[in-house]
């Protein structure tokens, strides 16, 4: 079951009409949603509910144990068997094949075979996430940040809360574990806004992100070889856009089942191609994992205090390697830590204060994040070469025209027009949307139901599933 799958539009009501009726009684409410959210995780793939079940219990198990003890060294050797397991099933599941092909490649010159090793194993659906989710307790734990929590059934539920459970926005103990620990408020103004957010999501998903991989992206990258440098460049701009719409399509999702439910979750977007530096697009874009990078990775390696550019390759080159066991991500990862270690002196100036200067800043950044989209799409080294001649080839249109559809370049147009626009403008359209009679909203929730309803039948899933 997925965000865009017609099950969905059944399950979540349903899940609110029995919230409605329960969410005063603190037991009932947490069992509820915990119910609710392994039947959704057991709808991909019923199997898998038992890693987090298992993840869950240890972490809960080690996070008490670390709270009754003040020896550091034992309170170190926990967070060890944290780490250790978590990142353990992580690796196996999704690293496992990837090292294998990688050590069979090395070791073929000197006669060594492993290719026996390799096994097909199923990713599941957000183990990179709810992974980072649990780790971020236990080492929050360890630094005395926070405390241990004692109800088992609201970590169970910390852990496996469905809106953002198999790609974020990844959440933190210190964060939602209070709001489990009071009475969910819930009135017109947060419904009304959830509602927004829900269908927002659905219409990034479905009408943008979908149509650009349809129409065009999924063509070009396939067989660059058949387009024109002007086409090439037109798909590589879509997918721009595509990545984006379909990623924090999910999260405005995410975050207004959450607010129907009560909860607030953090933002994940800010219209990252609005950046005029590489690193204020880091505090743009999937600001949940960077920001779990920072703390927990960049800062625990020195941080600003030594080795800033080693460190901040590192970050990249593991954050590139969390998004999947494979040789394009870990480049993509390279890449961003170039970046951003190249300009760390330079971001610290002060943003142009002219408008021809912010403008510049943005085009450049967008073109260099561009870049990096190209290494995070490409299928393999052949692809990527293959798409990098025929972009360098500077041809505009072949003997037929321009094969990308009028339909492609609207969507194109309407992806830059929602990005690109004062927020303003959207805030504006909010408010004069969310002060029309409640009848009419209703009605108007009705048709996108029926309209968006149809379109997510065999609507793709999203992106970061793979991830």
């Amino acid at each position: 079951m997925t965000f865009n799958s017609p099950q969905y539009l059944v399950f979540l009501p349903l899940v609110l009409l029995l919230y409605v009726a329960m969410h005063k009684r603190e037991a009932r409410r947490d069992l509820l949603l915990l119910v609710a959210s392994y039947a959704f995780y057991m709808a991909w793939n019923w199997k898998y509910a038992g890693l987090i079940a298992f993840s869950t219990l240890i972490d809960y198990q080690l996070g008490l144990t670390m709270q009754r003890t003040d020896e550091q060294g034992k309170r170190k050797a926990l967070l060890i068997a944290s780490l250790v397991m978590n990142l353990g099933l992580l690796a196996l599941f999704k690293y496992y094949n990837f090292f294998v092909d990688v050590s069979t490649s090395a070791f073929a010159p000197f006669g060594v075979d492993l290719s026996s090793w390799h096994h097909e194993l199923l990713l599941p659906v957000g183990i990179s996430f709810y992974t980072f989710q649990t780790l971020s307790y236990t080492i929050d734990l360890y630094r005395r940040e926070i405390q241990a929590e004692p109800n088992l059934l609201k970590f169970a539920v910390f852990v496996s809360f469905f809106p953002q459970l198999v790609a974020g926005p990844i959440v933190r103990a210190s964060e939602f574990l209070p709001q489990l620990r009071r009475e969910p408020s819930v009135d017109q103004q947060r419904v009304l806004g959830g509602m927004w957010r829900i269908f927002r999501g659905l219409f990034k998903k479905v009408v943008i992100a979908d149509l650009l991989a349809g129409l065009g992206v999924d063509a070009v990258f396939a067989n660059p070889s058949e387009f024109t440098s002007l086409e090439l460049m037109l798909g590589l701009y879509g997918y721009a856009f595509q990545i984006y719409n379909d990623f924090s399509g999910y999260s405005d999702i995410a975050i207004g089942t959450a607010a129907l439910l009560g909860f607030d979750i953090n933002e994940n977007f800010k219209r990252p191609y609005l950046s005029q530096n590489v690193r204020e697009f880091w505090t743009r874009w999937h600001i949940s994992l960077s920001t779990w990078l920072r703390d927990y990775l960049y800062i625990s390696l020195g941080g600003n205090r030594k080795r800033q550019g080693f460190n901040m390759m590192m970050t990249m080159l593991l954050g590139g390697l969390w998004h999947g066991a494979a040789l394009n991500f870990v480049l993509w990862g390279a890449y961003h830590g170039a970046l951003l270690s190249f300009a760390r002196g330079k971001d610290k100036r002060a943003s142009a204060s002219t408008m021809v200067g912010r403008v510049r800043g943005r085009f450049i950044t967008f073109h260099l994040v561009l870049f990096g989209w190209l290494l995070f799409r490409v299928t393999s080294w052949d692809n990527f070469v293959e798409f990098t001649s025929g972009l360098g080839r500077l041809t505009v249109a072949g003997a037929e025209g321009l094969r990308l559809s009028s339909v492609y370049m609207l969507v194109l147009l309407l992806g830059a027009v929602l990005h690109f626009s004062p927020p303003e403008w959207v805030d504006s359209a909010r408010a004069r949307f969310t002060s029309l009679p409640q009848p009419l909203q209703a009605g108007a929730y009705a048709a996108m139901i029926l309209l968006l309803g149809g379109l997510t039948i065999g609507s793709p899933a999203f992106i970061y599933f793979q991830f």
